[in-house]
């Protein structure tokens, strides 16, 4: 080969672009940089919608905070059987039920009014098991410690009725009183104090 220059031997020099680093470390630092913004962008919204805080505790913390209970309600009060006057009225057509609850009643600590056919607006009216009527301020004290003794009766009050006597008038389907035992767990029931509420606490 004719010139200045001559080419000896098997090998040849052979030409290679040269390499890009910078670009490549350029392309990687926008990618990191990207997928940061957008794990970023994503942490706010779930703080926006969740109502978190850097200050918002964890784990135990936060369980611990999420609940404020308050205090127990006081027992309930209510009247003694002998503080109880009942009036036992028959409705029904069977005889001498009046008289052998009153008995049963009076062995339960109550004290006994009148024992007598119910009058004419309950004669023969009442379907149910009974219904026990008194004044307004028996709502909530006599009536729920009387309606213990014959489960399912119907509580009325009325406002215009005079004294504190309270009147038991036989229904239907009555058959006999609740079995003490089980009067007694209900007026037991009656004064426990209810579950004290419990409310959520933002933290």
């Amino acid at each position: 080969m004719g010139g200045q220059y001559r080419i000896t031997g098997d090998k040849y020099p052979r030409m290679r672009r040269p390499r890009r680093h910078g670009r490549l470390v350029v392309l990687a630092v926008a990618s990191v940089a990207v997928l940061g913004g957008a794990g970023w962008g994503t942490l706010q919204l779930i703080d926006v919608f969740t109502g978190g805080g850097d200050s918002a505790p964890t784990g135990k913390a936060k369980a611990a905070c999420a609940v404020r209970a308050t205090p127990a309600a006081a027992p309930r009060a209510l009247p003694e059987p002998g503080t109880i006057t009942v009036n036992v009225l028959n409705a029904t057509t069977r005889s001498g039920l009046a008289q052998k609850t009153a008995d049963e009643l009076e062995k339960r600590g109550f004290k006994i009014g009148e024992v007598a056919n119910a009058p004419e607006e309950y004669d023969k009216k009442v379907e149910g098991t009974g219904v026990l009527l008194g004044p307004a301020s028996a709502l909530d004290t006599s009536l729920p410690v009387l309606g213990a003794q014959l489960a399912g009766a119907e509580q009325r009050t009325d406002a215009a009725r005079e004294g504190d006597a309270i009147d038991l008038v036989i229904g239907d389907d009555f058959r006999s009183l609740t079995r003490k035992a089980d009067a007694d767990r209900a007026l037991a029931a009656l004064t426990e104090p209810e579950p004290a509420p419990t409310t959520k606490k933002n933290c």
